[in-house]
């Protein structure tokens, strides 16, 4: 039956019926008119028996006769008469949209062979017609009955594989939905558990391995798809079990992970494990997985990995070989690295705003207009920072040159932004950078003091020296106790930007005290609750968590809550949830109970941090409810028109780990545009920036270009900084053209002119060698820390001209950031027999290479072989032992 065995269900997994089965009434039974005639899509169909062959009728009458010796009371003649209808069932041929002219000729038998099967004794022969039965049942019975699984049940054969793959589908389909309605009734599932995990091995060995995960997924029982699985055939099924991991509900999103790791490290896939151990964010799993390599590269490798997702583990340091994996985990030797690459590229070269900008071709008007001066060099301290960031060189700050006093020529609050741009220059680099720093420490001017703390912890992002000096320095009394507010506000910024992600317990000490007192100012403690929140992103930190909620229900503090900064306070709680998903409901219930008109706005971003990057269908319906209410523009109903546009950025942030999910959400974006509140349509364009950061695509920034004309000015602008955080490191050129265009358009207005700097200094960042994109590893991996940097930017540009227009500019800095290879579109191969081809239009390079989104790199040759999970950020290569060249005289 090798080609009938597809013919059997005329839909996939036994969906409908074939063109020429006639629909069956609720008994089982086919619909027919008053003469008995069968009919199908409301006409008789019947193939008489003049219209048949003579093989055919041969088929027919052979089929019919041993039917009646079925109904005979010889026993003798049972077996040989059903093992006679198997055979012509399983050795039949047809065209493969019609239903096996055997199951076509045995139709008016069906009702009668089941009740032969009521009729007969317990036996070898009842059970070998139930075989026969549970076969016929799959395309004439009863779909809600599952007869299919029913006589299959009643039948002790366990020669399934003999009956196709299709017959095995449809088996599966009907355990399933079978297995919900007893779960429904509370009945017991043990048979169809048993009967199960006997289809897996089937699947496993036909390259159907998405059929057995998703029949254990069913069942709840993915944990036991291990004991089935060989060196064939368990990269296949781990590929499928976490490529669906994002559109299962949660735990069983933590169970297939789990599982997946478990398989990974019995066989020996140490990076693979490493990566779900990231997804799965348990710091105990990910050091069980360093310490359990013994390898001193492949090890290196995982460090590297760790290091990325700004992971911080205490290991000792007894030996050299742990020395340099401590190394490897504090990101000490990025900058050579990073600068390694610049040099192959050939762009150690400092770029100056003028480079970017080409003034040039801005038709003249945006280089001849009358500019405040102060506002125009802020915003070229941001692009050159933006530009150079990372290679400790530049012609404005380092290496001034004739722009020595360059920090002079921006004002006020200009100039703490101004001075911190260096640490965004020495990125990484934090030996070097305290030297270059420091001479900034040193002036009477309070911003410029308050900008160079705030670079030391930019420098420091992601690293970790011996001796840890950032921390001293910006928990220093005279600078974080006794100084201005800038210089407390800066020092509190920088900790939270210097260990992001760390989870570092001593800043506890250091920042809950600042958070629980009442008396200081709303800025203070809400720069140290967002601190703390990027600290411990992602941890469900109940002292973080407490001491910001008690803060909310604080009479004194309520008062203050009412200000422009109680978004922060609201953002660090949040960001304590990130991706913790149904953990944060202890924190909702208790902002119910709060009678403060921030507490609504405050549940929101928790709800929506705790479920980004999932995809969850029923949270997007959630937030998009939200955005149908009907608001009145009023003050007193702010904290509603928070919540909106919370849910707006709550909709990318969810959607943003899912393609499917991704263009659904761009599409609600355009009917939020043209029917949505002004504090809706505001916050669109930053959405839309969210959902693609670093991946310009056209359809997006085409739609950004629109609404960057728009009537209503705070939409224009975040317009404009979307289309900067779309093509984020990209150099794209037709985003290059149209920031040149709104430079012409807005050279008189000063804010948007601003915003379009800041935008093109995001389009060159790092010269394209960056990305704001927080997903790496082949987007298998979202990282939090860059998640949670994104959302602060766009929470502050929600109220734009109350924070990066105004004088909280300095708030931007919260945004993160050779061998043969071949580098292609990535190709999604989830679910494809045999090994196909992972890119296509590739084209062969050196490394170092540059991947754009969507891209994704492999090996030319196996010469050597990788010890990455995937050929992406700092990768190691070990020479293949078994390699033999073709050619050694060239090798």
């Amino acid at each position: 039956m090798a080609q009938d065995e597809k013919k059997l269900s005329a839909a996939e997994k036994g969906k409908g019926k074939a063109d020429d089965v006639p629909v069956a009434n609720g008994d089982g039974k086919p619909h027919t008119d008053k003469d008995g005639k069968p009919i199908q899509n409301g006409k008789v169909t019947e193939v008489p028996d003049d219209d048949l062959s003579e093989e055919d009728q041969q088929l027919k009458s052979d089929l019919e006769m041993l039917v009646e010796r079925l109904k005979e009371d010889d026993a003798s003649l049972y077996q040989p008469s059903i093992d006679s209808i198997k055979t012509f069932i399983k050795t039949s041929t047809s065209s493969m949209t019609a239903v096996p002219k055997p199951l076509k000729f045995l139709r008016p038998h069906y009702d009668d062979l089941s009740a032969l099967y009521d009729k007969w004794g317990a036996g070898a022969d009842r059970d070998s017609l139930a075989d026969m039965l549970s076969v016929l049942g799959m395309t004439y019975g009863d779909e809600t009955k599952h007869e299919t699984l029913k006589y299959r049940l009643l039948s002790k054969s366990d020669d399934l594989g003999s009956w196709g793959h299709e017959y095995i589908r449809h088996l599966a389909l009907e355990i399933g939905q079978e297995y919900q309605v007893r779960l429904n009734e509370e009945k017991d599932v043990q048979d169809l558990s048993e009967l199960a995990l006997s289809l897996i091995p089937y699947f496993l060995k036909h390259n159907a391995e998405a059929d057995a995960v998703d029949l254990l997924s069913e069942l709840e029982m993915i944990q036991e798809i291990p004991k089935f699985l060989d060196e064939n055939t368990y990269s296949r099924v781990c590929l499928y079990m976490t490529s669906m991991v994002n559109l299962l509900t949660y735990p069983e999103d933590i169970n297939f992970l789990t599982t997946a790791h478990d398989i990974y490290i019995k066989y020996g896939k140490l990076a693979q494990a490493m990566v779900i151990a990231i997804r799965l964010n348990n710091i105990e799993l990910i050091r069980k997985d360093l310490e359990s390599a013994k390898d001193p590269a492949l090890k290196k490798q995982l460090a590297f990995m760790i290091a990325r997702q700004r992971i911080q583990l205490d290991l000792p340091s007894n030996s050299e070989e742990e020395e340099t994996i401590i190394k490897c985990l504090g990101n000490v030797e990025l900058p050579n690295h990073f600068k390694t690459l610049a040099k192959e590229l050939n762009i150690l070269e400092p770029k100056v705003p003028e480079d970017i900008y080409k003034t040039h071709l801005e038709s003249g008007r945006g280089s001849s207009a009358a500019t405040d001066s102060a506002k125009h060099n802020l915003a070229s301290s941001f692009v050159n920072a933006f530009v150079n960031a990372g290679f400790g060189d530049d012609k404005l700050m380092i290496n001034p040159g004739e722009n020595r006093a360059w920090v002079w020529k921006t004002k006020d609050e200009g100039m703490l932004s101004t001075a911190a741009s260096v640490g965004m220059l020495l990125q990484w680099d934090l030996e070097s950078s305290l030297d270059s720093i420091d001479k900034f420490q040193h002036t009477d001017e309070t911003a410029i003091r308050a900008g160079a703390l705030l670079a030391y912890g930019i420098a420091n992002s992601g690293v970790k020296i011996d001796g840890d000096p950032i921390i001293s320095i910006l928990s220093d009394d005279e600078n974080f106790a006794k100084g201005q507010l800038a210089e407390r506000a800066a020092s509190v910024m920088g900790l939270g930007l210097a260990y992001a992600g760390s989870g570092k317990e001593d800043l506890l000490e250091i920042l809950l005290p600042i958070v629980e007192d009442s008396s200081l100012d709303l800025q203070h403690s809400a720069m140290a609750a967002v601190s703390l929140g990027m600290i411990f992103v992602g941890s469900s930190n109940h002292q973080v968590a407490e001491a910001i909620a008690t803060q909310m229900m604080d009479e004194d503090r309520q008062k203050q809550l009412k200000g422009k900064w109680a978004r922060f306070m609201a953002l660090g709680l949040a960001l304590v949830y990130f991706g913790r998903q149904e953990e944060v409901d202890v924190i909702l219930d208790i902002l119910k109970a709060i009678d403060h008109p921030m507490a609504a706005p405050t549940a929101t971003l928790a709800s929506v941090c705790a479920w980004a990057g999932t995809g969850t269908v029923l949270k997007i319906q959630e937030l998009l409810h939200i955005c149908n209410e009907h608001i009145e523009d009023s003050e007193d109903n702010k904290s509603e028109q928070l919540v909106q546009s919370y849910a707006v950025l709550g909709l990318s942030l969810i959607a943003m780990g899912e393609d499917v999910g991704q263009d659904m959400i761009l599409r609600q974006f355009g009917h939020l545009m043209h029917y949505g509140e002004p504090n809706i349509r505001k916050a669109v364009p930053l959405a839309m920036g969210l959902i693609s950061p670093s991946n310009p695509q056209m359809k997006i920034y085409d739609t950004l270009s629109r609404y960057s004309h728009d009537n209503d000015n705070d939409v224009a602008i975040n317009a404009i900084f979307a289309m900067g955080l779309v093509g984020a490191g990209t150099n794209n050129a037709r985003l290059a053209q149209l920031l040149r265009q709104l430079a012409s358009y807005y050279h008189r207005d000063q804010s948007s002119l601003f915003m379009v700097r800041i935008a093109q200094g995001l389009l060159h960042m790092g010269k394209g060698t960056m990305t704001l994109s927080p997903f790496h590893t082949d987007r298998q991996i979202l990282s939090p820390v860059a998640a949670a940097g994104l959302l602060t930017v766009l929470v502050s540009l929600i109220d734009a001209k109350q924070f990066i227009l105004a004088e909280c500019h300095y708030l931007l800095y919260w945004i993160p950031l050779s061998v043969n290879v071949r580098v292609g579109q990535a190709v999604d191969t989830v679910g494809q027999a045999g090994r196909p081809k992972t890119i296509t239009g590739w084209q062969t390079q050196s490394t170092p290479v540059l991947l754009a989104y969507g891209e994704r790199a492999e090996l030319e040759d196996e010469q050597y072989i990788c010890l990455s999970a995937a050929l992406e950020g700092l990768v190691i290569l070990r020479k293949n032992p078994e390699w033999e060249s073709e050619d050694t005289t060239t090798r």
